[in-house]
């Protein structure tokens, strides 16, 4: 297995700052950083925790977020660039990976939807969560922010209120006051932003001023997604059913829990699948770069967009496929786009049921789900 230099460098430092703030599964030397957490509540094995380098908000969220208009971010975001597309009510949002990757938490707000986008880039994880939350009787309105912390090489995140920790990938208290209570995920895409201007052209893009200093449209993980990596500080065997680095799109359907792999999906172009009682329709669309390749992320490799509908619009099922960069359903020939919006023919207008799903690597999402099924080999 073959790293980048920087990717040796880059981990190098990670365990030499882990190693400088030990304390891995040790809540009594935790507590002098995190003396409102409850620590007598968790719903895991205090080592799982390992430190991910950084201190409590070492790695800073975005707390006063501002947005610029397309004029603006063409300036400096390049059209195959990833973003994470918010859309509420009609209002849609894009998150540049290249600044959140440096942030990994933006709390924001959309038309009256107070959220947090998250980004684990150990996990290639984007998650959007509503920051709302009714627990025991009580209601919580969140900010978020980093803990230092990693389990199972995931993003280990906390709330400013009570100071429990959330594990990012399933949205979950883990340790104080509200282990056991789950964040609504929301829906969003990672497309590139090409795509996002096309699909909502009164959206509004992320500024890259953010109060920090950063070197934002750079990768600080060149070379992370390289198939044959390792990923890092992953405690235990990772699944063995798929490569642990393989890019997948899962979703969970009426109790089921179920990956598509990225090499499936751009092969394929379309997928139908019915997953329980729910008959769903996976696209593919070249385009969008990779954010952990190289070390400009504009001049990474195309590994392409994929999101995830159900087929059906109001009670009639439509069969695709994709012709010319656009999707044309079967039955009407109407033309669709990555969004899951008719753009042409008789359903113009219209818009698919988007099915909340995740983009992630094959390890991160086996290691928290482990019962899934893989796509084509049931």
């Amino acid at each position: 297995m073959l790293r980048s230099p920087r990717v040796i460098i880059l981990i190098i430092l990670l365990v030499v700052f882990a190693g400088c703030n030990r304390s891995e599964g040790d809540p009594f030397s935790w507590k002098s950083e995190w003396s409102k957490t409850n620590f007598g509540k968790t719903s895991i094995n205090f080592s799982e925790i390992l430190s991910g380098g950084p201190p409590k908000d070492g790695i800073p969220s975005i707390d006063k977020p501002s947005f610029v208009s397309f004029s603006n971010a063409d300036k400096w975001l390049k059209d195959n660039e990833p973003i994470v597309a918010v859309e509420i009510n009609g209002n849609a949002k894009a998150y540049p990976i290249q600044i959140i990757i440096w942030h990994e938490i933006v709390n924001d707000e959309i038309k009256g939807t107070p959220l947090t986008v998250t980004f684990c880039p150990l996990c290639n994880s984007s998650i959007v969560f509503d920051r709302r939350l009714e627990f025991n009787g009580k209601s919580y309105l969140f900010d978020f922010g980093t803990t230092g912390k990693l389990r199972n090489s995931d993003l280990v995140m906390y709330d400013r209120q009570t100071e429990t920790w959330w594990q990012q990938f399933v949205g979950t208290g883990i340790v104080g006051d509200l282990t056991g209570a789950k964040l609504k995920v929301l829906p969003s895409f990672i497309i590139s932003y090409a795509n996002f201007k096309e699909s909502y052209p009164n959206g509004k893009v992320l500024s890259k001023k953010t109060g920090y200093l950063r070197s934002y449209g750079k990768n600080p993980y060149v070379g992370y997604d390289d198939i044959n990596n390792t990923p890092f500080l992953l405690q235990n065997a990772p699944d063995n059913r798929l490569p642990p680095m393989e890019r997948i799109i899962n979703v969970s359907l009426n109790g089921i829990n179920k990956v598509y792999t990225f090499s499936t999906i751009e092969r394929e172009k379309v997928i139908h699948d019915k997953v329980g009682k729910t008959d769903l329709v996976i696209f593919h669309l070249p385009g969008t770069s990779s954010a952990l390749d190289k070390a400009s992320i504009a001049g990474s490799r195309d590994i392409g967009a994929a999101t995830v509908f159900e087929s059906r619009l109001h009670g009639k099922q439509l069969s695709f496929k994709r012709k010319d960069g656009v999707f044309v359903d079967e039955q009407t020939k109407s033309l669709w786009n990555i969004t899951g919006k008719a753009i042409k023919g008789s359903l113009i207008g219209k818009q698919l049921n988007p099915i909340i799903h995740g983009n992630h690597f094959a390890f991160a999402w086996l290691a928290f789900i482990p019962d899934s099924q893989i796509y084509g080999k049931e």
